[in-house]
């Protein structure tokens, strides 16, 4: 294991790549590297992720924990973790795509997801601590009110009253379907990673399967499709998605039915917050012309760009 410094803040970092968050650090180099999270915008959390990544690490490839330091007047809170092999998965599909082997890909994928959907809650919610209590506060529990919300507080103001309109008939369209069967059968609680896109996902380049699964700060128990819809939001190959679906829907607990659409509607409440982000903020702008196609044409899995994949990092279309 790599000797850990008495003082982090001592020892020469390099920014890691990938996320907007800025917060993500190799120490060192290669194989040997640690990776630092400092948690400055949310210091509480620290605790939090190491505490999921103990709890999945041995079911998901996540990496091993080696230091966590609680926030302090004087520090904020931060993670050390080992730095997993493999290359994210954006990066492979911007470069290489050509070479994965897509069954592969697409089989190691839906285990990670039927993994996730197999760590249950009783309730969705907020992990409100270190023994990843959950707590109903400060989460929307209704997407039409939550969608309102947004109308008067963001970018979805200036949205003209057509496109207003269509886009409460999709909230409809898309709340039935997350209510599931009502109240008797409601759709099951799991952990949801929350951020659950290629950026994330660290690929062995030889063998296109998933070797580590980063950057957990927005996990929470929820939705077994909000994951679903997460990574289907910008990415839409048929040479992925469909083996990936198929899998999920055999061998997920309860053979959850509909993978696709319902994860499409489990989506709407992040893709909605992206697309109120202000103007010029690049995965807000696409989700912001995603968004609105789905409610001109009134489907959820409308698509409006003519290749299969989106990237958001590089903020271009790739086929």
């Amino acid at each position: 294991m790599t000797a850990m410094p008495l003082d982090w803040f001592g020892t020469p970092m390099s920014p890691l790549g990938g996320g907007y968050s800025g917060e993500t650090f190799l120490v060192g180099e290669g194989t040997d590297g640690v990776v630092l999270r400092i948690y400055r915008r949310n210091p509480d959390r620290a605790a939090v992720d190491a505490s999921l990544l103990r709890l999945v690490r041995g079911i998901i490839a996540v990496p091993a924990v080696l230091d966590v330091r609680v926030a302090t007047d004087a520090s904020p809170g931060l993670v050390a973790t080992e730095r997993l092999p493999g290359v994210a998965l954006d990066r492979l599909l911007r470069d290489q795509a050509d070479n994965l082997d897509w069954p592969a890909l697409a089989s190691s994928l839906a285990g990670v997801l039927i993994s996730l959907s197999g760590v249950p809650f009783l309730r969705p919610g907020f992990f409100a601590d270190p023994t990843l209590s959950v707590s109903g506060g400060g989460m929307p529990t209704d997407l039409a009110d939550w969608v309102q919300e947004l109308r008067t507080t963001t970018r979805l103001a200036s949205w003209p009253d057509a496109d207003w309109r269509a886009l409460r008939g999709l909230v409809d369209q898309a709340q039935l379907l997350i209510d599931g069967d009502g109240p008797e059968l409601p759709p099951r609680t799991v952990l949801v990673h929350s951020d659950f896109n290629p950026k994330n996902l660290l690929v062995d380049p030889l063998t296109s399967t998933v070797t580590g699964v980063v950057d957990w700060e927005f996990a929470h128990a929820g939705s077994v499709f909000t994951d679903i819809g997460n990574l289907t939001r910008f990415e839409r190959d048929d040479r992925l998605l469909a083996p990936l679906l198929d899998a999920f829907t055999a061998n997920a607990p309860g053979r959850p039915e509909q993978p696709f659409v319902k994860g499409r509607a489990a989506d709407l409440w992040a893709l909605v917050d992206l697309a109120g982000r202000p103007a010029g903020h690049p995965v807000g702008e696409l989700a912001s012309t995603l968004l609105l196609a789905q409610a001109r044409s009134g489907d959820l899995s409308a698509w409006p760009w003519p290749t299969r994949r989106v990237d958001p990092v590089g903020e271009h279309e790739v086929s």
